[in-house]
């Protein structure tokens, strides 16, 4: 089974604040994607030379009252893998919750032991929708 890692999310209350802080570690802005639906930016900085090692900034614009006393600054860990079915099957048969299937053959979130949330995408174009898949609801949070 291959896979490949993506980066790691954290919320950020300041996103300007946050890019000076890692700036000052010497990461760069690699990415940016500004979501006007979603009311969100995402800022991916990664060190020079390293932009598949990112840090992902997810700034909500309506704020994040929470932060930082909630540990909701910490979001997910991010895998590209060959067959996402095959992956959920895979967790799934071991008795890992699939807490948010991936029903659009893209996308799927499921928590290691210790909670920590993993996002699983597909990596290319998105697989055709598949049962069981497609009905099963979300679990949880992630």
């Amino acid at each position: 089974m291959k896979i490949r890692y993506l980066h790691t999310m954290v919320r950020v209350k300041d996103l300007g604040k946050t890019m000076e802080f890692f700036s000052l570690l010497g990461l760069e802005e690699t990415r940016r994607i500004e979501n006007e639906n979603g009311r969100f930016t995402l800022v991916f900085m990664a060190p020079p030379g390293q932009p598949e090692c990112p840090v992902e900034l997810t700034y909500n614009w309506d704020g994040d009252e929470g932060l930082p006393s909630d540990s909701r600054h910490f979001g997910h860990l991010a895998y590209r893998v060959e067959n996402i079915y095959a992956v959920c099957q895979t967790l799934m048969d071991a008795g890992v919750t699939i807490n948010r299937p991936p029903r659009d053959g893209h996308m799927a979130f499921v928590r290691s032991p210790d909670n920590v949330s993993i996002e699983i995408l597909q990596e290319g174009d998105h697989l055709p929708p598949a049962e069981p898949w497609v009905s099963l609801p979300n679990v949880g949070h992630w």
